[in-house]
């Protein structure tokens, strides 16, 4: 498996090279002809209305009927779901030989293994609760209803959206303002990532 760790590792070295090489030609552009990149950047600004695709997600969509006339059923499957996921993850998942599998070298699988272990505790966490919600949807069913109830918050997050949904032109008036300097250190960091992305690709 760890040929799947190689195509990720060259796959981001890849990327890396075509942003520098981008950030490289953004760069030169800004150093010798600015008048360029400013129109450059005139004809790719371009604002996008993503509301009325996003308005079916939107939508309030009440399942709460069916669930609780049907509380015994569901309650059973999410309970059985949760009892088996949770079996998984306490006997059946060893975090050290999974992990051995898709990463090779010591360091990669002590990472892995964190990063699997973080996992496997919150899938733990998760199918216990889920467990508990499936019992309560069989025996208790109106103690979950009143839990659903004061849990059912409706949180308005237009107002922090329309904030990134402003457009800025501080950036290009401060980019067209300093065209030099932020075209040096473009050109650095660029150049920089280009050497890197090169060496370990011919490694």
């Amino acid at each position: 498996m760890e040929i799947f760790w190689e195509i990720g590792i060259q796959t981001i070295e890849i990327l890396t090279l075509v942003f520098g090489i981008m950030g490289m030609t953004l760069a030169l552009m800004l150093l010798f002809s600015p008048g360029l990149a400013r129109n450059l950047s005139n004809i790719l600004n371009r604002s996008i209305d993503v509301d009325k695709r996003l308005e079916y997600l939107d939508k309030d969509i009440q399942i709460a009927k069916f669930f609780y006339k049907h509380h015994i059923i569901m309650g059973l499957l999410i309970a059985a779901g949760s009892g088996v996921s949770l079996f998984f993850f306490l006997f059946s998942l060893d975090v050290s030989k999974f992990a051995g599998i898709f990463f090779g070298s010591r360091a990669n699988v002590f990472t892995a293994e964190l990063v699997l272990g973080t996992f496997t505790w919150a899938g733990r966490i998760g199918c216990l609760a889920g467990l508990v919600v499936g019992l309560l949807m069989v025996f208790r069913p109106d103690l979950m209803k009143r839990i659903e109830n004061k849990l059912n918050s409706w949180f308005e997050t237009k107002t922090i959206i329309d904030k990134f949904d402003k457009s800025s032109h501080d950036m290009d008036s401060f980019l067209f303002r300093h065209p030099v300097p932020v075209g040096l250190v473009g050109a650095v960091i660029s150049f920089i990532l280009i050497s890197l992305s090169i060496i370990n690709l011919l490694r």
